[in-house]
C-alpha cells in the first residue's frame, strides 16, 4: 500500500486537506480496501516528513466523511463507500467535499462519563447566564403589543427594518463612522456581511489579505468563494502593517480584511498609528478595507482608539458591526456601513440570498435598545467580561509553566496562548478532553504561519472560578508533557 502523495507546501490548500483528498481518492477508487489498516498517525507523519496534527487532521476528515473509523487500541481501517449506481445521482461528486469546521463542542470519545462537565474554551460567545430574559420578555411584549404589528410581520425592504436602520445609521453618523455619500445595510450577522461583500467583490482566484492567524468562519467562507489568501501576520499589537506595502504591490489583491479590536483568535487590537499605517497603504494601492468590527464594545480597561472607517477620509473603508456579542447573538442583527456604490450592490446580493433579514428580531433589538434596556445589559456583560479576562490572564500567570505566553488584551472574548517548544497544542488536546476540559488549537486558524504550539482560549461564556478550574488543569497537563519531552531529550552521556 503506498500511500505517499506529492504534497505542496506552496498550495494555498491546507496540507491535511492535501493529505486528506489523496487517502480519499484512493479509498473512493478501490485502490483502498474496506477492512484495509491505515498507518498510525505517528508513523504517517514520519513516513511523509510531516507533524503529526497535519496527519490527525487529515484522518479526523476522514473519518468524519465516514471514509475510515477509529477503533480504540486497534488503529483506523478504512470503511470505503460503495461505487453509487449507473443511474443513481452521485451527490458527493456533484457537490465536492465540504471544509470541516471545527466543532467546538467535539470531546474525546475516551472520556469517562463522570468527568462529562467540561470547562470549554473553545467558543468565543456571550455567556447564556448573562441574558437579561425578564427584560427581553418585557422588550417583545412591547413589539407584540404594537399597532403596526402586522407590518412588522410582512415581508419586507433588504436593506432592513426602516426604523432600526434609520437608528443605526444616525447613531454612525453621530459617532463619525458614516458620511453624506455612506448607506447602512442590515444583514444577518457579520457573518453575512462578509458572504455578500465576498460575493460582490471577489472573482475565484482573486487575492484577499487577511490576518495570520486568523477567525475559521472568515477563513472557510473566503476559501469557499475560492479567493487566495494572503497572509500578514497578527502580534500583540494586531497586523504587522509594516508589511503591508510590498504585499499589496506584489500581490494585487482585491481586498484588505481585518479585525482591529480584539482580534479572533489572538484578541490582538491595533493602535492608531497602525491603523493610519493600513489607510495609507491601501488607499495608495487603491485597495478597499472591510473593517470586521463585532468586538469593539467589549472594551474593559484602556482607552478606545478610533475606528478605521472613521480614520478614512479617502472613503475606502467599509465598517462591519453586530448586535451578537453585545446582546442576544441567537437574533442574528448584524449591519454594514460603506460607501453607497458598494451598498447598492450589496443590497442586490442580500435581496438575491433571503429577502430580507427577519424583521421582528429587528424589531425587539430596536425596542431593547431605544428603552434603555440596551445600555444597562451591556453594563453588566462589561463588567462580567473584565472580571472573567482577569482571572484567565491571572490563571495563566499562576498555572501554566514558565515559557508559556499569552497575549493581554483589554477586551474582547479571547486571548492567544503560545507553549514552549517542543509542545503541539494539537496532540495535548484530546488528553485535556479526557480531563474535562476543551478548547481549539491553532491549526483551525492558521493560514500560512503553522504554530503547532498555539491555541485560543475563550473566556467570555464562563464563569471565574471555571476559568481558573480549566487553567489549573491545563496548566498541569502543560507541565506534566514539558517535563516528559525534557526526559526523552536528555543527553545520554558518553561511555568512558
Amino acid at each position: 500500500m503506498d500511500l505517499r502523495p506529492s504534497l505542496s507546501s506552496e498550495s494555498a490548500v491546507p496540507l491535511y486537506r492535501q493529505l486528506f483528498e489523496h487517502i480519499a481518492s484512493k479509498i473512493r477508487s478501490g485502490e483502498l480496501t474496506p477492512g484495509e489498516k491505515l498507518p498510525p498517525t505517528r508513523e504517517m507523519a514520519g513516513l511523509l516528513g510531516l507533524n503529526r496534527t497535519t496527519v490527525s487532521a487529515a484522518y479526523e476528515i476522514l473519518e468524519s466523511e465516514g471514509l475510515i473509523a477509529g477503533q480504540v487500541g486497534r488503529g483506523s481501517f478504512v470503511t470505503g463507500q460503495s461505487s453509487p449506481g449507473r443511474h443513481r445521482v452521485d451527490w458527493s461528486n456533484l457537490v465536492g467535499q465540504a471544509v470541516r469546521f471545527a466543532d467546538p463542542f467535539r470531546i474525546s470519545p475516551a472520556q469517562p462519563q463522570a468527568a462529562r462537565e467540561v470547562v470549554s474554551f473553545a467558543t468565543s460567545r456571550p455567556s447564556r447566564e448573562m441574558f437579561p430574559l425578564d427584560d427581553f420578555r418585557a422588550t417583545c411584549g412591547a413589539v407584540l403589543a404594537r399597532a403596526d404589528l402586522a407590518d412588522i410581520l410582512q415581508l419586507g425592504s433588504p436593506s432592513g427594518y426602516e426604523p432600526l436602520r434609520r437608528f443605526l445609521l444616525e447613531d454612525a453618523r453621530r459617532q463619525g463612522l458614516a458620511a453624506e455619500a455612506d448607506d447602512l445595510l442590515i444583514t444577518n450577522g457579520c457573518q453575512q456581511a462578509l458572504d455578500l461583500i465576498g460575493r460582490v467583490l471577489l472573482h475565484p482566484g482573486d487575492a484577499v489579505v487577511v490576518e495570520d492567524p486568523i477567525y475559521t468562519g472568515l477563513k472557510n467562507l473566503l476559501a469557499g468563494l475560492g479567493a487566495r489568501l494572503v497572509a500578514v501576520p497578527v502580534w500583540q499589537h494586531g497586523l504587522d502593517v509594516a508589511q503591508l506595502p510590498r504585499i499589496l504591490e506584489s500581490e494585487r489583491p482585491r481586498l484588505i480584511v481585518v479585525t482591529p479590536n480584539f482580534q479572533n483568535p489572538t484578541g490582538a487590537t491595533m493602535p492608531a498609528a497602525a491603523r493610519l499605517a493600513l489607510i495609507e497603504a491601501a488607499r495608495a494601492a487603491g485597495v478597499p478595507v472591510v473593517e470586521n468590527d463585532p468586538y469593539g464594545d467589549l472594551r474593559y480597561s484602556g482607552q478606545p482608539v478610533a475606528a478605521i472607517k472613521q480614520l478614512d477620509t479617502s472613503h475606502g473603508t467599509a465598517l462591519l458591526r453586530s448586535f451578537s456579542k453585545v446582546s442576544f447573538p441567537g437574533l442574528r442583527v448584524g449591519w454594514v456601513v460603506g460607501p453607497r456604490p458598494l451598498l447598492d450592490r450589496l443590497r442586490q446580493a442580500k435581496e438575491s440570498a433571503d429577502l430580507h433579514s427577519d424583521q421582528l428580531s429587528q424589531a425587539v433589538l430596536l425596542e431593547f435598545a431605544e428603552s434603555g434596556r440596551l445600555e444597562a445589559h451591556l453594563r453588566r456583560v462589561l463588567a462580567a467580561g473584565a472580571e472573567r479576562l482577569r482571572a484567565t490572564i491571572e490563571g495563566c500567570r499562576r498555572f501554566l509553566p514558565p515559557g508559556t505566553r499569552w497575549t493581554e488584551p483589554e477586551g474582547g472574548m479571547n486571548l492567544w496562548v503560545r507553549l514552549p517548544d517542543p509542545l503541539d497544542a494539537g496532540e495535548l488536546l484530546s488528553r485535556a478532553q479526557r480531563e474535562g476540559v476543551n478548547y481549539l488549537p491553532a491549526r483551525y486558524f492558521t493560514v500560512a504561519r503553522h504554530e503547532p504550539g498555539a491555541l485560543r482560549l475563550s473566556f467570555a461564556c464562563l464563569s471565574p472560578e471555571s476559568i481558573t478550574k480549566g487553567l489549573e488543569v491545563l496548566g498541569r497537563i502543560i507541565a506534566a508533557e514539558l517535563a516528559g519531552a525534557a526526559e526523552r531529550h536528555e543527553p545520554v552521556p558518553a561511555m568512558v
